[in-house]
């Protein structure tokens, strides 16, 4: 076996093993209190915004894998919540209308960060000091990886 393969043969080992237990842990952050003030849908899409600020609502559908009127459902409903705000059209095409988060659903987001964090914390306090090390020795690679460079 050649190191080429050796080496595909070894990331695919790894990803059989780190994908269910990274799908499991993703699962367990997500769950969410029955009063939590944004949908389980709404959080993503408020963090995306976040990310790119004046995102327009085509934009967001296309990164999010949704329609665009689909899209434009979800954004209504989240503007009539105060979770989000429509920016004037710019100046080179008045029918383009960013999107922001305002101050309400910035404070939403950050809420619920500082929960999933507090638990995730929580977890890994239980864990043994060496494979805390062994998480903080991984943290750069995981950093590292980029799945959308990648031919599917």
């Amino acid at each position: 076996m050649n190191t080429t393969t050796s080496a595909e043969a070894d990331a695919r080992e790894l990803a059989e093993q780190l994908r269910p237990a990274l799908r499991r842990l993703v699962r367990q952050l997500r769950r969410q209190p029955t009063n939590e003030p944004i949908s389980s849908l709404h959080a993503p899409l408020l963090m995306t915004i976040l990310e790119n600020p004046g995102i327009g609502v085509g934009e967001l559908a296309q990164m999010e894998g949704l329609r665009s009127p689909t899209m434009t459902g979800h954004i209504n409903s989240m503007v009539a919540a105060g979770l989000v705000k429509r920016t004037e059209p710019t100046e080179g095409d008045r029918r383009r209308v960013g999107l922001v988060v305002t101050p309400h659903g910035r404070s939403l987001i950050d809420a619920k960060r500082k929960r999933r964090t507090d638990q995730l914390a929580r977890a890994l306090a239980r864990l043994s000091p060496d494979l805390r090390a062994t998480l903080w020795a991984a943290v750069p690679a995981l950093n590292d990886i980029e799945l959308d460079d990648i031919d599917a």
